[in-house]
């Protein structure tokens, strides 16, 4: 007992202190996880499509897809391209995939954006699972603007894996966490030789937080 204060000399003291702490205790038992991402919507004629972006796994990835939408270059962009079973070789390592970005409708802007310094999946402990959203490139560190987004779960585009020659694989950065329906709707559109026919109209990429 010899430890313990005399509860009549230091009743407002604990009374401010059990305040305190069932304020704490009440604050972390909303029933929701803590928010650490960083939320963007991707609108479509289809309807929008939300992604959670993680900028502690992948910082430079993030940062520079965050710069091209605060800087309005997705506005007016598009979805181009799919890949599914009706259109690769037979026989081949499928892909499953929409992607897009500038390329379509602004090349001469997707030419001038500064490069990305590749983010291997080895090192942000992120995967290549359905949903998510990860940049494409030629070689390592070649990424600027252009992002797909995956439609089954492809671990050949991790670090390691046989999609690409190299075996760096992609560079996750996201995951689409409400609209994987429009993302479908999308994919069902028609192609030829993998290039949606129309290309399908971002209206502009947004954040929301």
């Amino acid at each position: 007992m010899k430890y313990w204060p005399s509860v009549s000399r230091y009743t407002g003291v604990l009374s401010c202190m059990l305040c305190i702490l069932f304020c704490w205790l009440l604050s972390g038992c909303s029933g929701r996880e803590p928010h650490t991402g960083t939320r963007v919507v991707i609108q479509t004629r289809f309807g929008d499509i939300e992604a959670e972006l993680y900028p502690e796994k992948a910082p430079a990835t993030v940062a520079a897809f965050l710069r091209n939408v605060d800087s309005g270059y997705y506005r007016n962009t598009s979805f181009y391209r799919i890949l599914r079973d009706d259109n690769q070789v037979t026989g081949a390592l499928h892909s499953y995939l929409v992607q897009g970005g500038l390329w379509e409708t602004k090349p001469a802007l997707e030419q001038r954006l500064p490069l990305i310094p590749h983010e291997p999946t080895n090192k942000t402990g992120l995967h290549h699972v359905a949903g998510a959203l990860s940049m494409a490139r030629n070689t390592p560190g070649t990424a600027s603007s252009e992002f797909f987004i995956c439609l089954k779960d492809q671990p050949g585009f991790d670090y390691g894996g046989e999609n690409n020659p190299d075996g760096q694989g992609y560079a996750v950065f996201g995951k689409i966490i409400s609209g994987m329906k429009t993302v479908q709707e999308i994919y069902r559109q028609p192609e030829y030789e993998q290039q949606l026919t129309p290309a399908i109209t971002i209206l502009d990429i947004k954040r929301l937080d």
